[in-house]
C-alpha cells in the first residue's frame, strides 16, 4: 500500500464527505485561509441535497424537496461566501397555504411583520377552528425537558395540533409527534416565527439544489485552491494515541503531518464503521418523494402547499413537475411504487383540481429509508459534539449535537462548528 502523498509540512484539513455539512466545513476553513482536501465517496457531492436529470421524467429534479426559510442564517452566510447570494428565490412576504382534504378547507398562515404575532388576534388570519388561547400553549416548547415529546405538550385532539403543530413537527423533525423530541422544535420557532415575517419567507432553488448549493461551492473551493476528489471512499482511520496519523483509502494511504486534521462529515452509520467505539444515533426515519410530470404547468399555484388528511404532506410545483414529500414515512416506504403513485396522486389531484382517477403516465418515486436519524428523546442523547478524544479529529453532520433538527441549516452549522473546533 503506497502513500498517495507524503506528509505535508503545511497544515491541511481533510474533510471526509461532500454533503452539506462537509461543504460548509470546507468553505469555512478555506475562507479562513486553511488548506483543505475534500473527499467524497460518491460520484457527486451534495448528499441528500442534490439535483439530477431523471431519464424517466426527462426533467431536472431534486433528490428531495427541502423547505428553506429566510431566517436560516447558516444557509444565507454559506451562499454569500461562495458567491451565490441570490441562488434562492421566494415571495416578498411569508405565506403558507394549507389544504385539509377531509373538509376541503383552505387557509393561509401569514406571519405578522415584527416579533409580535398580530395575526393570532383575528379570526380571518388564524387557522380555522382555533382561538387565541390555543396558541398560548406553544410557550410550553420553551420549557420542554429532554424527555418531552411534542404530543406530550399539546392537546392532540385540538384543531391547532392537527393543523399546525403535528404537520410542522413531521416536516421539520421527520418524526411522528408522539415520539419527536420537543426540545428540537423550539430553536426553529425562535429563529423563524419568533422573529416575525421577515425570517419566515419560504426560499427555494428555482434551478435545483445542486445549481444553488453544490456546483457554486465546488467551483469556489477549487478556485480558492482547495483539493476536491470524488469517487474516493475512506476505508479506515489509522489511530495512534490521541491522533489520526493516516487516512486509509484501500489501495492507497495518506500519511498525516503533525499539523494535519480530519473532519468526518459522514452519516452516523458511516462514522460508526470507522469509529465503532463511539455511541452514535442508530435509528432512522424515512422520507418518500414522488415526482409527477404533468400535461402542463398549473397556473396560479402557490408552492409549497401543506396538505392534511391524506398521504401527501407538502406539494411543490416547478414548471410541469409536481413533487410531493412525505416525511416520517417508514410505513409508506414499504409500499410498492405503483400503489404510492396512485395513493399520493389522489391528494395532488384534489389540490390542483385535476382528475384523481387519471394519474400521469410518468411518475418517479424516490425512497430514502435513512433520510435522517430518528429525532426522538432517546436518540437525541446520542448526538455527539463536534470534538472527539482525538485532538486532530472532528465530526460534522446534521446528526451531531447542533441543538437544531436534522435540516440543511443544522448540517451547515455543524460544519461551521467542526471548523471552529479545529481552529
Amino acid at each position: 500500500m503506497g502513500d498517495m502523498r507524503a506528509a505535508c509540512p503545511e497544515r491541511r484539513v481533510h474533510v471526509i464527505g461532500g454533503g452539506m455539512a462537509g461543504l460548509a466545513c470546507a468553505v469555512r476553513l478555506t475562507a479562513n485561509g486553511v488548506p483543505v482536501s475534500l473527499w467524497e465517496g460518491a460520484g457527486q457531492a451534495g448528499g441528500r441535497c442534490r439535483s439530477f436529470h431523471d431519464a424517466l421524467l426527462d426533467r431536472h429534479i431534486d433528490n428531495g424537496n427541502h423547505l428553506l426559510l429566510s431566517g436560516n442564517r447558516a444557509v444565507r452566510d454559506f451562499l454569500a461566501t461562495i458567491g451565490a447570494p441570490d441562488a434562492l428565490r421566494g415571495p416578498e412576504r411569508a405565506s403558507f397555504p394549507f389544504l385539509d382534504l377531509a373538509t376541503a378547507e383552505r387557509w393561509t398562515v401569514v406571519p405578522s411583520a415584527g416579533i409580535f404575532p398580530w395575526w393570532l388576534f383575528s379570526r380571518r388570519t388564524r387557522i380555522p377552528g382555533t382561538n387565541i388561547r390555543d396558541y398560548l400553549a406553544g410557550a410550553r416548547l420553551a420549557w420542554a425537558k429532554p424527555g418531552d415529546t411534542i404530543a406530550s405538550l399539546f392537546d392532540t385532539g385540538s384543531a391547532l395540533y392537527k393543523r399546525f403543530w403535528a404537520p410542522l413537527t413531521i416536516a421539520v423533525l421527520n418524526t411522528d409527534p408522539k415520539e419527536a423530541a420537543a426540545e428540537l422544535l423550539w430553536p426553529v420557532i425562535q429563529e423563524t416565527f419568533g422573529k416575525g415575517e421577515a425570517a419566515c419567507r419560504p426560499r427555494y432553488a428555482p434551478d435545483g439544489l445542486s445549481t444553488a448549493f453544490v456546483d457554486p461551492a465546488l467551483a469556489w473551493l477549487e478556485q480558492k485552491g482547495a483539493e476536491v476528489t470524488l469517487k474516493r471512499r475512506l476505508s479506515g482511520l489509522v489511530l495512534e494515541g490521541d491522533r489520526v496519523t493516516a487516512l486509509d483509502f484501500g489501495a492507497a494511504r495518506i500519511a498525516l503531518g503533525e499539523g494535519d486534521s480530519v473532519v468526518l462529515a459522514l452519516p452516523p452509520a458511516g462514522v460508526a464503521k470507522l469509529l465503532p467505539e463511539l455511541a452514535l444515533p442508530d435509528q432512522y426515519r424515512a422520507i418518500v418523494n414522488v415526482h409527477y410530470r404533468l400535461d402542463h404547468a398549473p397556473k396560479g399555484f402557490v408552492s409549497p402547499l401543506g396538505i392534511l388528511g391524506g398521504t401527501a404532506e407538502w406539494l411543490f410545483v416547478r414548471g410541469d413537475v409536481a413533487s410531493v414529500t412525505v416525511s416520517a414515512a417508514d410505513a409508506l416506504a414499504e409500499v410498492g411504487e405503483p400503489e404510492i403513485i396512485t395513493r399520493v396522486w389522489r391528494d395532488v389531484a384534489q389540490a390542483l383540481g385535476l382528475n384523481p382517477d387519471r394519474p400521469p403516465l410518468i411518475a418517479r418515486v424516490i425512497k430514502e429509508k435513512r433520510a435522517t436519524f430518528a429525532q426522538t428523546p432517546g436518540q437525541v442523547t446520542k448526538r455527539p459534539g463536534a470534538g472527539t478524544r482525538w485532538r486532530n479529529l472532528a465530526l460534522a453532520g446534521d446528526w451531531t449535537n447542533t441543538g437544531l433538527p436534522a435540516t440543511i441549516e443544522g448540517a451547515m452549522r455543524s460544519g461551521e462548528v467542526a471548523a471552529e473546533v479545529l481552529g
